[in-house]
């Protein structure tokens, strides 16, 4: 694109400093999580649901939950412990391209195999009608979740990326949307968004009434990714209790210490990050009017996608300029699918291609219109799952400065391209 490389390649580039993001890092420890957890589903209320020779399935999701093979293996022993007979079932909605064999894939790239759990591992796009809301809506599940005699779910509770309410995403959503598979998770984001707080506690409570669900693992995890409660719940508990997790993950989410920016750039995204492949609870940039947060930023430029997103791009439609090459790693048959699940369609929409990482930034610089053109405020993120340590412009240095839980890392620094005119 020789013309458009001539009207930006004038355009100057601030320099940048690191900086480093304080958060409360109180954490479970590393050894102490497959502990924590074994004591959470041995408590009576859930340990004694679990009967020799009852096949109990346990829910695999798609998100990057930190340790989640170690959690997951974990539940499979204690099930085991029991006399029971555990599997793993996908339970991811139309995650993985819609097919048993993508979301296999994604429990794969999460170590969660029969080798390494010692188990089944089942995926499978089929469901099971169990039973209809008042409206006489179908309410579905995975056939071989249906056909267990009891579940067990797992899964992280954080805010949601499109919807407010007291359940967002966690173990609700997990039953209505994840063990829904693309036809149930379909049957509901074919409904009104503004309606979502409706319908995940709707379909999640019929789903806990007519399938044996025996309780599950709740996950908050703190800024740095790890993990700052895991909770065990009883049916009850997960429609009292969810909520107050929900509550407490707004307090420990990471999120940018900044309330503006003229340039936001985000290194990668992925479905393994956030549902909508950068969490707009970090971005600001959310798919619905249905919820807000995160900074302020004129423009977004995503530069990747990571790999165990597969090609799925969901959410480069929320940036305004993307490189060429996240174009050329975007799999339509991957990307496309969720779309047409949860309708959002500005979410797979194709930005400004520009054709390496340079001339990106320089043109979402060039487009902004707020603010110091000559002292620009810039800030490059890894993901937003891991912000701790970010880049900002020299112009926001004052912000960092004046701010106790920011701390000023370098010194200015120019940016450092390889020849095809990419970050290093």
């Amino acid at each position: 694109m020789k013309t458009v490389t001539e009207l930006i390649c004038d355009t100057p580039l601030p320099k940048m400093v690191k900086v480093k993001q304080k958060f409360d890092s109180t954490c479970i420890p590393e050894d102490k999580i497959a502990e924590t957890l074994l004591s959470e589903l041995s408590r009576d209320e859930i340990a004694s649901k679990i009967k020799p020779g009852m096949t109990i399935a346990i829910t695999g999701g798609s998100r990057g939950i930190n340790s989640i093979a170690l959690m997951t293996k974990t539940m499979v022993d204690f099930v085991k412990s029991k006399g029971a007979k555990p599997f793993i079932t996908a339970a991811m909605g139309s995650h993985g391209g819609a097919t048993a064999e993508g979301q296999l894939q994604i429990l794969t790239d999460y170590g969660i195999t029969e080798e390494a759990m010692g188990c089944p591992v089942k995926s499978s796009m089929e469901v099971v009608k169990i039973g209809e809301t008042e409206t006489g809506k179908p309410v579905m599940i995975d056939k071989f979740a249906a056909s267990a005699d009891g579940i067990l779910l797992i899964n992280r509770v954080k805010p949601h990326t499109s919807y407010r309410g007291p359940y967002e995403s966690g173990l609700m959503k997990m039953m209505a949307i994840g063990l829904g598979k693309q036809a149930g998770a379909e049957a509901i984001h074919g409904q009104h968004p503004a309606i979502m707080h409706e319908l995940i506690p709707m379909y999640g409570k019929i789903i806990m009434e007519k399938a044996n669900v025996l309780g599950g693992i709740a996950i908050v995890e703190n800024a740095y990714d790890k993990p700052y409660v895991i909770k065990g719940l009883t049916p009850e508990e997960i429609i009292t209790e969810e909520p107050k997790l929900k509550d407490l993950s707004y307090k420990t989410i990471p999120r940018l210490l900044f309330d503006f920016c003229n340039v936001l750039i985000v290194d990668q995204i992925g479905k393994n990050i956030s549902g909508d492949g950068m969490d707009p609870n970090v971005t600001g940039r959310f798919c619905t009017p249905y919820a807000s947060g995160g900074i302020r930023a004129e423009r977004v430029v995503v530069l990747d996608l990571t790999e165990e997103t597969h090609g799925n791009a969901q959410g480069c439609g929320l940036a305004d300029v993307v490189s060429r090459r996240l174009y050329e790693k975007m799999k339509m048959e991957m990307t496309y699918p969720t779309a047409v699940t949860n309708t959002f369609l500005n979410l797979m929409k194709i930005p400004m291609v520009m054709d390496n990482d340079r001339e990106a930034i320089q043109l979402a610089l060039k487009s902004c219109h707020e603010g110091d053109k000559a002292a620009p405020k810039v800030i490059r993120i890894r993901n937003t799952a891991h912000i701790e340590e970010i880049e900002v412009s020299e112009a926001m240095i004052p912000e960092v400065m004046a701010n106790p839980n920011l701390e000023l890392a370098s010194e200015p620094y120019e940016w450092k391209f390889d020849e095809s005119g990419n970050l290093w």
